[in-house]
């Protein structure tokens, strides 16, 4: 028998994102994100408020990154996501991140964060609060990689469960994608 929860935003798994800015004044900003996802090949879609100054940012300045949060990093995201950067402007450095200037976009990379996708801004609707960004370059950090290739295992990104409140990291390996399945062909 299954138990019906009604209309909610609801969804395993739903990665953590954290979306890296820089103020008007230069100083980088960040926020702490769970609902987006790849949308195209070569585009990313978040829902973000207007209220918030990382989306104001992007609006600004047509450009940010998204970084996966992970398990050894869980407090600093998740402080990220609820202290707001109009209220706490070195919010960053009370996080313990630093940043570095992406090569790509006008937005910082977090150092401390192993994986970021560097994306400018392709459109925003503040009624619907989707944003849509193109994805221009993704980077790791060398001690994510394995064999050249970005290692789930080693990066350790972390998901958000909205039923209970928590972060669930992500990482074992159960099967092979686009083989599997043939076992049943």
């Amino acid at each position: 028998m299954r138990k019906n929860f009604g209309a909610k935003p609801i969804l395993y798994p739903q990665p953590v994102f954290i979306i890296a800015t820089y103020n008007d004044d230069g100083t980088p900003n960040a926020m702490n994100a769970a609902w987006g996802g790849i949308s195209e090949s070569n585009e990313i879609t978040m829902c973000i408020s207007a209220d918030h100054q990382t989306t104001k940012n992007v609006l600004t300045r047509g450009a940010f990154t998204v970084s996966m949060a992970t398990a050894d990093k869980v407090a600093e995201c998740d402080y990220v996501g609820i202290v707001s950067g109009t209220k706490v402007p070195d919010k960053m450095a009370k996080a313990g991140f630093s940043t570095t200037k992406s090569e790509f976009v006008d937005a910082p990379i977090i150092n401390e964060l192993p994986m970021a996708v560097e994306c400018r801004l392709t459109s925003y609707d503040e009624e619907s609060c989707r944003m849509v960004g193109e994805i221009i370059n993704v980077c790791a950090d060398e001690s994510v990689l394995t064999d050249g290739r970005i290692d789930p295992a080693k990066l350790r990104p972390i998901t958000y469960d909205g039923m209970n409140h928590t972060y669930l990291v992500l990482g074992e390996k159960v099967g092979n994608a686009f083989s599997d399945g043939m076992t049943l062909k």
